[in-house]
C-alpha cells in the first residue's frame, strides 16, 4: 500500500449571517435568564431576612430592657444617696415613745420621682446607639 501524499487543507471559517429575528431571540433569552437569576436572588434574600428579623427583634428588645434596668437602678441609687429617711418621712410618737403615725413628706418624694425619671432619660439619651450581635448558634432550629 502506498500512501498518497496530501497536504492539509486550509479551512475558511464560515461567516454566519444572523437574521434580526434570531438576534432578538438571543437577547430575549439573555434577558429572561438575567430576570430569573434576579428573582431567585431576591427570593433568597427575603427568605433569609424573614428568618433573621424575628431573632434580631427579640435580641434588640431584650438588650433594650437590660439597658433600661441598669440605667434606672444606677440613677435611682445616685438620687437616693442625696436624701435621708428623715427628710422623706416624719415619725410622730406619743408620750410613751410609741410610734403613732408615720407621715410622708410628699414634696421631697415627688422631687425624687421627677429627678430619677429625668436622669434616666438623660442617661439613655447619652448612651446613643448600642450594637447588638447575633451569634450563629441562634440560627440553628434543632
Amino acid at each position: 500500500m502506498h500512501k498518497i501524499y496530501s497536504r492539509p487543507r486550509i479551512r475558511i471559517p464560515q461567516i454566519i449571517v444572523q437574521s434580526k429575528r434570531k438576534m432578538h431571540s438571543e437577547k430575549a433569552k439573555k434577558m429572561t435568564t438575567l430576570l430569573v437569576i434576579l428573582i431567585i436572588a431576591f427570593a433568597t434574600v427575603k427568605l433569609i431576612l424573614d428568618a433573621v428579623l424575628p431573632i434580631f427583634d427579640t435580641l434588640c428588645e431584650n438588650r433594650a430592657k437590660s439597658i433600661a434596668t441598669m440605667v434606672s437602678n444606677e440613677q435611682a441609687t445616685n438620687v437616693m444617696k442625696q436624701h435621708t429617711y428623715d427628710e422623706l418621712f416624719t415619725i410622730e410618737k406619743d408620750n410613751n415613745g410609741n410610734i403613732t403615725m408615720i407621715k410622708s413628706n410628699v414634696i421631697p418624694i415627688n422631687e425624687i420621682i421627677s429627678d430619677v425619671a429625668n436622669k434616666i432619660q438623660i442617661e439613655i439619651d447619652n448612651r446613643g446607639r448600642e450594637n447588638v450581635q447575633i451569634a450563629l448558634r441562634k440560627f440553628y432550629w434543632f
